[in-house]
């Protein structure tokens, strides 16, 4: 059997906690999604279109370009195009000339689409109880906290890496 070629020293590996954490996250994200998908197929909708409008209610009362929409949920502009097209033939967006620039439209949410938005809110928030069952409260406060500080920490790098690859300082 030939001898193994001495390397250096590897460096130390993370602990099985930091390991564990973005598989851990990753897994509660996609299975809430999944969850919230069932409680929301009564109100016809698939998960891309509740995600565009829990993303507009986010919004200003000024609507939202497509662009800004597809680039808060990183998908491709053409794809919200066909979503936001859908919305509005179901009444739950309309599509309205920008006030600073009659060629450009901002998406906004219509009545009927508010509606639908008050109904997902009271299945999300019996969802959130039914996923936080068991938990006390100053252990939902912590991982609230914790997760807040986790976002934080990542739209730091992402807008560090959008710096860098315009060139710009990174620090």
């Amino acid at each position: 059997m030939p001898k193994a070629k001495k390397t250096e020293e590897a460096p130390p590996l993370p602990s099985a906690t930091q390991h564990r954490f973005g598989y851990v996250v990753h897994d509660v994200s996609r299975m809430r999604r999944i969850v919230m998908d069932h409680a929301v197929n009564p109100l016809g909708l698939t998960r891309s279109q509740w995600s565009i409008l829990a993303t507009l209610s986010r919004s200003s009362k000024h609507g939202m370009m497509q662009a800004e929409i597809a680039r808060q949920m990183d998908v491709g502009k053409v794809t919200i195009g066909g979503l936001v097209r859908r919305l509005e033939v179901a009444e739950l967006v309309e599509r309205r000339s920008d006030d600073s620039d009659k060629r450009l439209k901002r998406v906004y949410i219509t009545d009927k689409g508010y509606e639908v938005i008050r109904r997902m809110i009271v299945l999300a928030d019996e969802l959130n109880n039914d996923i936080l069952d068991g938990i006390s409260d100053k252990d939902r406060e912590i991982a609230e906290k914790t997760l807040v500080r986790v976002r934080d920490n990542l739209k730091r790098m992402i807008e560090q890496n959008r710096r860098e690859r315009q060139g710009g300082d990174a620090k």
